[in-house]
């Protein structure tokens, strides 16, 4: 039986697509297309009865356990960073905010090979600090350690840009309510702030883990790719790529999945039946 939430919902979908023109609305079938195609046609490419064994290889699961192994602590990483971040950049004014934040937003924009040779140039063996530390016996790169810096430098973007459009534009009103009764900083901050920021922090954090466990190009170019060690699932299905290209492929299929399923626990969201609670 329709409850009255869904008759709402469908009456507002109806009510959206009022004035949608048919150019649009073609466009739109034409941008999903573009999207979905590649996706079938690797489905249609895959060998099902090969999958198995090419998923089960020892280099495949080594791989993907890399993957999940650096892309994790990577996430982690930039919640941590990336929140007193967004924080200082949507509430403060300082001098050179505007610089800090076009630095801050550079790896989006540039190419990952690009973010790679930056973390090479300061934490390479003859790298700026990287020399350094190399006196006292740390070596980064070509590390596992190296893997997740660099999933860390091309994700944090993603985790600011999120909390930051929050940050700047809900929630000020109760902090600044919570603090003329008394609050502490921090404790409004704990209290009122973060848990404003959930919607932010959830999508944050997905597009930052998603980012962290397709990153390929900064990888490469600063851990290089040693199995076990810094040859995460992109780089196994690079080199898959050029002797195996059914491994490639199957390879390719299993990181897709792993991020549809990262993507649709985040977002979803359970539908409540507002004929019962007010039953």
């Amino acid at each position: 039986m329709t409850t009255r939430e869904d008759r709402t919902r469908s009456r507002r979908r109806r009510e959206l697509a009022v004035g949608v023109p048919g150019v649009a609305v073609a466009l739109a079938l034409l941008a999903a297309t573009f999207f979905v195609l590649p996706f079938i046609a690797l489905l249609v490419d895959i060998t099902w009865s090969d999958l198995p064994d090419l998923l089960t290889s020892p280099s495949a699961l080594d791989a993907l356990a890399l993957s999940l192994r650096t892309a994790i602590p990577a996430t982690l990483i930039c919640i941590v960073l990336g929140v007193p971040l967004a924080l200082v950049l949507a509430r403060t004014n300082f001098p050179g905010r505007t610089l800090t934040r076009s630095i801050v937003l550079v790896p989006l924009v540039i190419p990952p090979v690009v973010a790679g040779i930056i973390l090479t140039e300061a934490f390479g063996r003859s790298g700026l600090l990287g020399e350094q530390l190399s006196a006292f016996g740390i070596d980064i790169a070509f590390t596992t350690a190296a893997v997740v810096m660099a999933q860390t430098f091309v994700s944090l973007p993603f985790m600011v840009t999120s909390l930051e459009s929050h940050l700047g534009s809900s929630g000020q009103h109760f902090e600044r309510m919570a603090q003329s009764l008394g609050a502490s900083k921090w404790r409004t901050f704990v209290t009122i702030t973060l848990p404003l920021l959930r919607p932010g922090l959830i999508s944050g954090t997905v597009l930052t883990f998603a980012r962290a466990l397709g990153e390929f190009g900064a990888t490469i170019t600063f851990a290089g790719s040693l199995q076990g060690t810094t040859r995460t699932m992109p780089l196994e299905i690079y080199l898959a790529r050029e002797t195996d290209p059914d491994a490639a492929v199957a390879l390719s299929l299993v990181l897709i999945l792993v991020a549809i399923a990262v993507i649709a626990v985040a977002y979803f969201r359970p539908t409540k039946n507002t004929d019962s609670v007010a039953s």
